[in-house]
């Protein structure tokens, strides 16, 4: 079915390059976050290009017609498969976020670059030709992985330490390593900077207006208790999260008084879970909620386990929870670029009673968490959007 696709893929794709080439910039997107920054800055700067959005999954509603032409990716439609095609054909530049199969078939025209924007700033797990599924797959398979990753003429990073882990993961040298910074975390510098006294009080209200909008249901009594944010991993093959590795009865017991906790599932399974009872009271599925930066700056504390959500977080100085209740297994299974332990900027529990114990004891090492983020965060500085783009507009000799 794979190669049925791709060669329907390079069929429409060839067909394709039979016409003029545009002033056009495609995004292929998974997870929308940097794409939008990116398309904002484009707009910023004036630059005279049509921006079109090759969508997988539920993020096509992330980019309204303002924004550019949105079309599905990779599905069975085959009107949307021949726009896919063709845009991807006539562009002067394309942006990936993720492993696309179809870079595998395609021979871009001279001049158009590939940009790979990755969806993670930081990375523990390993993926891409170190993800322990290689051993799995045919010799064929294995080809076009290989074959996709060259196709990146640059990949961004926001660090010295993430820049060797693409080499390693996409078999990239140091000429394709991009030090842009990742455009997403351009949010949090457009705050009021943390560092300054003078700005404490815009930071507050900035802070009180964010909640009021990302969480609506919190009124009362509820706006005033600090923010616990759980993000867990999402595990492979996990097709159903009917119960959480998270007892909120006990946690509702004992933080209920002080503390609400929002849930941050994969959209993969969080359709099947349901908060119970009394619970309903301190618990609030936040999972469809689409920016995750906006859920961290209203969070006082995240709690995940294998997530690189920890590198953006450390940018807000904020204290983190690290409950990896199924580490051992996990570890096998998907691998780590380094030691757990040393790779995590805070506390680890394994089981509710030690979050608990945790929260409760209030003791976080702010130190190692600002640290950490010096190591991950060292190349996002605010302006990661504009020097991509920068970069993209002299490296394609787009019009503005």
């Amino acid at each position: 079915m794979i190669s049925a696709y791709l060669f329907l893929f390079q069929s429409l794709f060839i067909l394709c390059k039979l016409f003029p080439q545009k002033e056009k910039i495609v995004f292929a997107v998974s997870f929308s976050d940097n794409s939008k920054y990116l398309a904002d800055e484009f707009q910023k700067e004036h630059v005279k290009a049509e921006l079109v959005f090759l969508c997988k999954g539920n993020c096509v509603a992330d980019f309204p017609e303002e924004k550019g032409k949105s079309i599905p990716l990779e599905t069975p439609n085959p009107v949307a498969l021949l726009r896919a095609a063709y845009h991807l054909a006539t562009s002067k530049l394309v942006f990936v976020d993720n492993y696309f199969g179809f870079l595998s078939v395609v021979k871009f025209r001279r001049g158009v670059k590939c940009i790979q924007i990755w969806h993670a700033a930081g990375a523990l797990k390993k993926f891409g030709l170190e993800d322990r599924s290689v051993r799995l797959r045919t010799k064929r398979a294995n080809r076009r992985f290989i074959s996709v990753y060259q196709h990146f003429d640059k990949v961004i990073t926001g660090s010295d330490i993430m820049a060797e882990i693409f080499k390693r993961s996409f078999g990239v040298t140091e000429e394709r390593i991009l030090r842009t910074g990742i455009p997403r975390t351009d949010f949090f510098y457009q705050l009021a900077s943390p560092d300054s006294a003078v700005s404490v009080k815009r930071r507050e209200d900035d802070q009180d207006k964010r909640v009021k909008k990302v969480l609506p249901f919190l009124e009362g009594t509820l706006a005033d208790k600090k923010k616990i944010l759980y993000a867990p991993t999402y595990r492979d093959g996990e097709l159903s999260a009917e119960k959480i590795h998270l007892d909120l009865e006990l946690m509702r017991e004992a933080l209920g008084r002080d503390y609400v906790l929002l849930l941050r599932l994969h959209p993969a399974v969080h359709k099947d879970f349901e908060i119970r009872g009394q619970d309903k009271a301190f618990a609030f599925d936040c999972s469809a909620y689409q920016d995750v930066n906006e859920l961290l700056l209203v969070s006082d504390i995240l709690v995940t386990d294998y997530s690189s959500l920890p590198v953006e977080y450390a940018l807000l100085k904020k204290p983190m929870i690290f409950y990896p209740y199924d580490l051992d297994d996990y570890g096998k299974e998907r691998g780590f670029q380094t030691e757990y332990m040393d790779w995590i900027p805070g506390p680890v529990a394994f089981t509710t009673q030690e979050v608990i114990h945790l929260i409760r004891q209030n003791d976080f090492d702010l130190n190692a968490i600002a640290s950490f983020s010096s190591l991950w965060n060292r190349y996002s500085k605010g302006c990661s959007s504009r020097n991509v783009v920068q970069y993209a507009i002299k490296s394609c000799g787009l019009l503005q």
